[in-house]
């Protein structure tokens, strides 16, 4: 999940409490966990436990190491556990499916080429860390930073022009081979809409329901968010395709890079049945998202990369299918990243990290972009 700021430090890294769990407990918690995974004689050891804090603020990860004694002596190894955040925290979804991820990326892995962490313990009671989670192998490599954006410094920024070609063509390239996965209904069937129903409606309808719960529900009303979700109806696609198994927040900033190619795919807690637009709009208009950001504060940032034609263009080589409806759906893309911004928003200020609005549509960040694109004059490329 996408963090940003716009306020003057627009290019340092800004505080964003993600969870109120302490090193020391998670420590202690990992500790015991893992000596009841371990039955030989001796205690596994846990140590340098952190939570980075430069990436997304959904499910909370944890890094660690553990190294066993005894028999076990010299197994070493770097993990990270993805658990839910605690309810005092604010989460940002009402609901995290721990154990359904994990069967999700299990069941990616073996029915496709992309690269996924490996697995290695699943935990959907939760246990020792109250929370349900899983724990899967840590992967070397670099992965182009939220919090500050990436448009605004490192290692994208300063690639070379054809070294982002090639990082660009490659993550487009996961899309196409997560949507070529056969028959998707029958391979992911906890991801079917109940009784039958269109899955773009249900997706759609997921997001009212979303909207009520994040917001309104506490009596705040957003009328751009309201606007957004009628623009939808108004502009509903004739025939949206058939369905893929959707990734769900495909951006390159859930992507471990070594070099320029792809090492892992992380975060599936939004993936879905679906249009396969619903990616491509997601994959475009996170990294407008975070140009725009760019551009109101006068950097240059990234303009020609992950354009929307280029993008386009990319899928349909390594795909054969000439995406349609993309104006709906990166309309879309804006509305739902809306709502949970909006949501994040609300967080801060509960941990006293921003201030409240004066005026509701400005707990929506890319508000202005929205305006445009509900007015068609959003100018893409």
């Amino acid at each position: 999940m996408a963090a940003a700021t716009a306020d003057p430090s627009h290019g340092e890294k800004r505080k964003m409490t993600v969870s109120e769990r302490s090193i020391p407990a998670l420590t202690a918690a990992l500790q015991d966990w893992l000596a009841g995974r371990s039955p030989g004689p001796g205690r596994p050891t846990v140590s340098g436990v952190a939570m980075p804090d430069s990436g997304g603020l959904s499910s909370t990860s944890v890094l660690f190491e553990a190294s066993w004694p005894g028999e076990d002596a010299g197994r070493r190894g770097r993990y990270v556990a993805r658990m839910a955040p605690e309810p005092s925290a604010v989460p940002v979804f009402p609901r995290y499916d721990l154990p359904l991820q994990f069967e999700l990326i299990s069941r990616v892995a073996g029915c496709c080429q992309i690269p996924l962490p490996a697995l290695r313990w699943n935990e959907p009671e939760g246990g020792r860390l109250g929370t349900p989670f899983f724990v899967m192998d840590h992967v070397d490599g670099r992965v182009p930073l939220d919090n500050p954006p990436y448009v605004f410094s490192g290692w994208v920024l300063e690639a070379a022009p054809e070294e982002r070609a090639r990082l660009q063509r490659a993550s487009v390239a996961i899309l196409a081979e997560l949507h070529a996965i056969p028959d998707p209904a029958a391979m992911f069937p906890a991801l079917r809409p109940p009784g039958g129903q269109d899955t773009l409606r249900c997706h759609v309808e997921g997001q009212r329901d979303y909207y009520a719960w994040a917001l309104a529900g506490d009596g705040l009303r957003v009328p751009i968010i309201e606007r957004s979700l009628d623009w939808l109806e108004r502009h509903w696609p004739r025939d949206p395709g058939p369905d893929v198994l959707c990734w769900g927040d495909a951006r390159i900033g859930n992507i471990i890079y070594q070099g320029f190619e792809p090492a892992a795919v992380l975060d599936w807690e939004m993936a879905a049945l679906g249009p396969r637009e619903l990616d491509v709009g997601w994959f475009v208009f996170l990294h407008r998202f975070f140009q725009d950001i760019a551009e109101f504060f006068g950097e240059r940032g990234l303009p020609d990369f992950l354009l929307r034609s280029d993008v386009e263009r990319c899928y349909r080589e390594l795909t054969g299918w000439r995406l349609r409806d993309m104006d709906f759906y990166l309309t879309y893309a804006a509305l739902r990243h809306a709502i949970i911004m909006a949501r994040i928003k609300r967080r801060m200020i509960h941990f006293g990290e921003d201030q409240a609005p004066d005026d509701p549509d400005d707990y929506v960040m890319h508000r202005a972009s929205l305006e445009q694109l509900l007015a068609g004059t959003y100018r893409w490329d």
